[in-house]
């Protein structure tokens, strides 16, 4: 797998697992999901404005962030941090919710590892399960996947 290039394979029907390769060394990688400032250069997909309402990276923390795409939708995102293992690991909860933070889907656990291959690389893999349908899982993989590309931008400027 080259630079830059993902991969989402399916483990189960609704499961999501994407790896990607960042030109990146692994605690830059691994900090541009933990810290705001940098969570908020990349956070949603292309088109998005992404905004971290509050980001609490340690065990038993919180998250809520808000996206608003370009057409003005509101987009709501908030969960637990369950794990951190700098800079290897994340595992935190995932949930859809309104603006006065109600849940509106089903909540997923998403599992973040971060692999240092050597020479400033980083294979990243996150698994993201149960949905609740495989559209739903289909649709995270778009939104995510457009997101690692706004990642793998920002990793070449940081």
């Amino acid at each position: 797998m080259s630079a830059g290039s993902s991969a989402a394979v399916i483990t189960d029907d609704r499961v999501l697992v994407i790896t990607r390769v960042f030109d990146a060394p692994r605690l830059l990688v691994f900090k541009a999901w933990t810290e705001p400032e940098r969570l908020a250069q990349w956070l949603g997909p292309r088109g998005f404005k992404g905004e971290v309402i509050k980001l609490d990276s340690r065990p038993g923390g919180s998250y809520r962030f808000h996206m608003r795409s370009a057409d003005g939708g509101d987009h709501w995102l908030q969960g637990v941090i369950h794990e951190v293992v700098e800079p290897e690991r994340l595992v935190q909860s995932y949930a859809w919710a309104d603006a006065d933070g109600n849940p509106t889907r089903p909540e997923t656990m998403v599992t973040v590892t971060f692999e240092d291959l050597g020479a400033n690389r980083t294979r990243m893999t996150l698994r993201q399960e149960v949905f609740e349908s495989v559209t739903a899982r289909d649709l995270h993989n778009g939104g995510w996947s457009s997101s690692f590309d706004r990642l793998a931008e920002y990793l070449a400027t940081a």
